[in-house]
């Protein structure tokens, strides 16, 4: 099936109606398509979807405007500074894929009772999404107010400079709902498995998405949004 490409505006119509966008980063790197909803609109039946086509890690994605009102570290750097030998020796420098790793910690919010359930998950993603909607006079402390760690929704911090640093999925959809001004832009992804064993192939993601009515995007398309965008 030939790709057809996408814009924008479509992206951001299925964003903000709770629908969800397929994103494909490349054959050069994971040749993974991730599934993505925007935080705010996420339910119960957001996070079955992602388990049940996804199949991968489901994480959110705290752009790095909101990271840096609590924060939030790189999962790498709580590492070094517990000065640990067993996470010293546990260090990421030999991904197949790249340098750098965005995850950071996981959270459950307070409300929640194991966390791990899909109404759980949901609400957990929601008030994150609510938090940096708000104004705060002690974010650090509110946070903690809010939400527990360890948890079940991973976050992933996306590197400062976006695509212009790295172009994984964490900064792929960071940079979607950036673009799309969408506020606050916080994202939920999951990667999309073949049995558990392997990433869905790129055509059979597009397949799926057009069924469902949402869009599928590229990582080289999101890279050219992203560089007219930045461009003014």
């Amino acid at each position: 099936m030939a790709h057809r490409g996408v814009d924008l505006e479509e992206i951001e119509a299925a964003l903000r109606r709770g629908a969800p966008v397929f994103v494909f980063d490349s054959e050069d790197r994971e040749g993974e398509t991730d599934i993505v909803f925007w935080a705010p609109t996420v339910t119960s039946e957001s996070i079955a979807l992602l388990r049940r086509l996804g199949g991968g890690l489901i994480c959110a994605v705290v752009h790095p405007e909101h990271a840096e009102v609590i924060g939030l570290p790189f999962m790498v750097d709580v590492y070094r500074e517990a000065g640990m030998e067993l996470l010293e020796a546990l260090w990421p420098d030999d991904i197949p894929y790249d340098e750098r790793s965005t995850f950071s910690l996981t959270v459950n919010h307070r409300d929640t009772f194991t966390g791990v359930t899909d109404e759980d998950r949901a609400l957990t993603v929601r008030e994150l999404a609510r938090f940096f909607e708000e104004e705060h006079e002690d974010p650090v402390a509110e946070f903690g107010e809010r939400f527990r760690s360890p948890g079940h929704v991973h976050l992933l911090r996306p590197f400062d400079g976006l695509l212009d640093e790295r172009t994984g999925h964490t900064e792929l959809s960071a940079a979607l709902l950036e673009m799309c001004g969408l506020e606050p832009k916080v994202a939920v992804i999951c990667e999309m498995l073949e049995d558990g064993n392997g990433a869905v192939p790129p055509d059979k993601a597009e397949r799926l998405a057009s069924s469902l009515g949402c869009p599928f995007v590229t990582g080289d398309e999101i890279l050219e949004l992203w560089d007219r965008f930045k461009r003014g």
